[in-house]
């Protein structure tokens, strides 16, 4: 039984520490970025033209004008989306270039980089 609760643990601390979320973080960092370097604004259909995936397929990123869309591509519950919402929150916190952190009214995220 012992062995089991510590497989269980080990595998809590995989899934929170996933390269996936890794990589998320860089491409959203990227696109938080660009927004102050590069482009004013994506405009409204931005994110067809610049839409990425993370390579293990579970996060897409779509800029739309100053905001940045995450979404996740597997069917999961709110709560997912609230974690996830705490943990870019947490990631952006002090971020100057970064106004909020929020689940959309579609249920997606959205990082809100609007002056």
């Amino acid at each position: 039984m012992k062995k089991v609760f510590i497989c269980f643990i080990g595998l809590i601390f995989i899934i929170g520490c996933s390269p996936s979320k890794k990589e998320l973080y860089e491409k959203t960092d990227a696109f938080v970025q660009s927004l102050e370097t590069t482009y004013e604004s994506y405009g409204l259909l931005g994110g067809v033209n610049h839409s990425v995936t993370t390579s293990d397929g579970l996060y897409q990123i779509s800029p739309i004008g100053r905001l940045i869309n995450v979404k996740i591509l597997q069917a999961v519950s709110k709560d997912e989306y609230e974690d996830l919402r705490e943990d870019l929150e947490d990631h952006y916190k002090g971020d100057t270039r970064v106004n909020d952190v929020y689940i959309s009214n579609v249920g997606t995220i959205m990082i809100d980089c609007r002056n």
